[in-house]
């Protein structure tokens, strides 16, 4: 029976929070419809006191940037831009167009299709989150995307110039200095200055999060994300240094994170307990942000064997998960519901944040159970198609297809059928006959 060292905010307490939120994401939205470019504009100054005479970066005010990143900063922005390339073509090159032949004469297939227009959102808010850029940016283009539209936040008044290069290295072709529910509305809903796109995509904060959950349906988006959320998987192969280090890592992010530890040692349970404290006290820099989420979503949570860890970690469907046990392997062949995995310690959550290839654009608040994160495949829309090449085939089709839709009361798609019938199989079949 898990035993639980430490426990989180209550569902209630958090339920409360997200209707908050929803409230005014509405309101927001339905401004930005109305009035367009006006309210975008005033958002922007309410929120980033930021109002330029234009959103949309030049040619020139995105070659500015690139010359005020330092060199070191742009070689580890390609190196990790091109690991993810690499992982998304792979992935791509695993996707095929089918064509089969069923029947005689019938064939069917499919084409893997990107989606046209894409936005990028890239938070800045707290942190400047240039590998979001990667993430979305390089993917869609790899997918093919033929527009793909970047957006991020002012920092200090002005566009954050690391992440302008990272956009631009990534392959953007429209680059918009603007941040928050302004930024997903306008993308989305279109404004005489920013043509609307097709799909949203990449992190944000709650507000972010609820626009994006609001206008799906009106545009697809990626998957519905909430705050950042991680899960180590220990037993004492580690030490309690490298499961706090690896617990505060996500937990800075902000103050709702929530940060898991389930293990089957309790004596690793206390042990890491009271390195958080020492790492929050004494050094961790992020530590005022990283203790309140750990205070308010924190938990530790103490099993009796690993198949209990592995019941366990398939509930709460962490959307980070990091394994560190004797038999990581036995973990990845039998968790059915997380975001991302990271297997044994010589890896780590932030490896995959950043630069390891994979994507970081991954499913929270138990989103796992149901759909995986950000991929090459996000962006592509797989479309059937179906040819019949022969008349006995159309026929042979036919027959069955009038009986059937009859079955379902369905007269006029009987008649679609019958009429093939008649035409390619040569035979008198009245609406009569299959009602019969």
């Amino acid at each position: 029976m898990p035993r639980h060292l430490k426990t989180a905010k209550s569902e209630a307490a958090r339920a409360e929070d997200d209707a908050r939120v929803r409230a005014t994401v509405e309101a927001i939205l339905s401004d930005i419809e109305t009035r367009g470019d006006a309210a975008v504009r005033e958002l922007s100054e309410r929120f980033d006191k930021y109002t330029p005479g234009h959103f949309r970066l030049s040619d020139w005010e995105i070659e500015e940037a690139l010359s005020q990143v330092a060199k070191r900063d742009l070689e580890d922005i390609k190196f990790a831009q091109e690991q993810v390339r690499k992982f998304a073509e792979a992935q791509k090159a695993s996707m095929r167009d089918i064509e089969v032949e069923t029947l005689p004469g019938v064939i069917l297939g499919h084409r893997n299709i990107p989606v046209n227009s894409v936005g990028c959102y890239v938070p800045g808010g707290k942190y400047p989150m240039v590998a979001s850029a990667h993430m979305s940016v390089v993917t869609a283009k790899v997918a093919g995307v033929k527009r793909v539209v970047a957006s991020a936040p002012p920092q200090g008044g002005a566009p954050h110039p690391a992440i302008v290069a990272a956009m631009h290295l990534g392959g953007a072709d429209e680059i918009y200095c603007l941040g928050g529910i302004q930024a997903i509305g306008a993308m989305a809903l279109g404004t005489k200055s920013i043509a609307p796109v097709d799909m949203l995509v990449g992190p944000g904060n709650a507000f972010v999060a609820e626009a994006k959950r609001q206008l799906f349906g009106r545009v697809g988006i990626d998957l519905f994300a909430g705050p950042t959320e991680t899960m180590v998987i220990a037993d004492e192969t580690v030490d309690a240094e490298i499961c706090a280090t690896d617990l505060l890592g996500q937990a800075e992010h902000g103050v709702n994170s929530p940060s898991v530890l389930l293990t089957i040692s309790e004596k690793l349970a206390r042990e890491t307990m009271s390195e958080i404290e020492r790492l929050l006290l004494k050094i961790l820099p992020t530590g005022a942000t990283a203790a309140k989420s750990w205070e308010d979503y924190g938990e530790v949570i103490v099993c009796d064997s690993y198949e209990e860890m592995l019941e366990q970690a398939d509930f709460i469907a962490s959307e980070h998960v990091q394994v560190m046990t004797d038999r990581d392997d036995w973990f990845l062949e039998n968790m059915t519901s997380y975001g991302a995995l990271f297997l044994g310690p010589r890896t780590n959550v932030a490896y995959g944040d950043k630069v390891i290839g994979t994507n970081h654009t991954l499913p929270t608040k138990k989103a796992g159970r149901y759909t995986g994160g950000l991929w090459v495949g996000k962006f592509l829309k797989t479309h059937s198609y179906q040819k019949v090449l022969t008349d006995e085939a159309s026929a042979l089709i036919g027959e069955y297809c009038s009986r059937l839709c009859m079955l379902e009361g369905f007269v006029g798609h009987a008649e679609q059928a019958n009429v093939r019938v008649r035409r390619y199989g040569h035979r008198n079949v009245p609406y009569a006959e299959a009602a019969e």
